[in-house]
């Protein structure tokens, strides 16, 4: 059986293959078979948004950390693959949340800077990379999150950029292998972030609109993840399906639980 290190060891070389990793999000157990039921998925995410609205709780830190680690176990649990979990802001304690995550197999962690001061953000970083290795898992892969982008509002853009490039420097000098800046971005400012930071240390949001993950691996970019995207395209089948029931059950579904 692969041990939490080895499978974090395993999953820190994913970042820094010729290929970009992507991750699609899911938010209990039977999202999480299906997708690493798949052949070449080589590793998965919770999603924090998709957790809570399973639960009944809006996103943005709402759910209990109890409920939410309970999930992400579960999760852990039942796939084979290396899974990486969204902690949002870390519920408080982040360090400690961190190290409540890999005792139960996490291998990797979204925290998001919330736009808290450069510096106490940078803190968090040093800490939790700390308490990973504290804990017996030095390759323990952060995913350093900074939302200068998604809380731009209308602030110029080039500001923006400045100010994500500058968070990101200072997560990956604090030690976090790689830093995600989610947002709708143009190309030109993801070959900017790429040229600052390094190849195969950005990790991306994929949405519509966001260039297609073969482009962003020929800028690039180390990961690529779906958010709450997943869960809505899950959704959006299932309301369609109630939609065309009086036509009979559509063709095409598998047999996944």
């Amino acid at each position: 059986m692969t041990t939490t290190p080895e499978q974090a060891a395993r999953f820190r070389g994913l970042h820094s293959d010729d290929r970009i990793l992507t991750l699609v999000n899911v938010w209990d157990v039977a999202s999480a078979r299906a997708v690493a039921a798949v052949e070449g998925t080589a590793a998965i995410a919770t999603a924090s948004h998709g957790i809570a609205a399973t639960y009944g709780y809006p996103d943005g830190q709402q759910i209990p950390v109890d409920l939410m680690l309970d999930m992400v176990g579960r999760i852990t649990a039942a796939v084979d693959v290396p899974v990486s979990a969204d902690l949002e802001s870390g519920y408080g304690d982040p360090a400690g949340t961190i190290r409540r995550a890999i005792g139960l197999g996490v291998v990797g962690a979204n925290l998001e800077d919330r736009m808290r001061p450069v510096t106490d953000s940078a803190a968090v970083v040093e800490a939790v990379v700390a308490a990973a290795a504290d804990e017996g898992v030095p390759d323990f892969v952060l995913n350093a999150r900074t939302d200068a982008f998604i809380r731009a509002g209308d602030q110029d853009r080039r500001d923006v950029l400045k100010e994500a490039i500058g968070r990101c420097r200072a997560y990956l000098d604090a030690g976090a292998p790689v830093v995600f800046v989610p947002g709708l971005l143009q190309e030109s400012e993801i070959e900017d972030l790429v040229d600052a930071l390094g190849e195969r240390r950005l990790s991306l949001i994929g949405a519509p609109g966001m260039p297609p993950a073969s482009r962003l691996e020929q800028l690039g970019v180390a990961r690529l993840s779906f958010g709450p995207y997943p869960q809505r395209v899950a959704l959006t089948a299932l309301q369609e399906l109630v939609e065309a029931v009086d036509e009979g059950v559509p063709p095409g579904t598998r047999m996944l639980t």
